[in-house]
């Protein structure tokens, strides 16, 4: 019997391999970074970037769920976390889902209003 002395190795299989994986530790290391809330951005044209730096996060999410600071709150704590605020000075930052309804939107949006607050800006995605 004669042993068949191999000249080359087939590295294509775990070239493959290595690729899979590589796609799946880079996807999933994203998610893990972020640590943000997940959500859909609407798309909107140009606009002026805002200073995130000072401001106060308020997040709706597709289902319809109010954070306030990346902590889960109803609507009635949402108001309570706002009224903690100085409508003079305080910036307010909203993120809302594409897909949430757009009535959540209007109760946020509407209550800074009657509580004064002057500094409200609305994250979106470039188009």
């Amino acid at each position: 019997m004669k042993i068949k002395k191999f000249d080359q190795i087939n590295v294509l299989p775990f070239i493959d391999i290595m690729l899979v994986l590589l796609v799946i530790v880079l996807t999933s290391a994203s998610f893990v970074s972020k640590g943000t809330i997940p959500i859909d951005l609407p798309k909107a044209g140009e606009g002026k970037k805002a200073v995130t730096e000072k401001m106060k996060t308020i997040v709706i999410n597709k289902q319809g769920v109010f954070y306030f600071e990346s902590k889960k709150v109803n609507f009635e704590k949402l108001k309570q976390n706002i009224l903690n605020l100085d409508p003079k000075k305080d910036t307010i930052l909203i993120k809302s889902d594409a897909k949430s309804q757009f009535q959540n939107f209007v109760k946020v949006i509407d209550f800074l209003k009657t509580k004064g607050f002057e500094k409200v800006s609305i994250e979106t995605q470039k188009e």
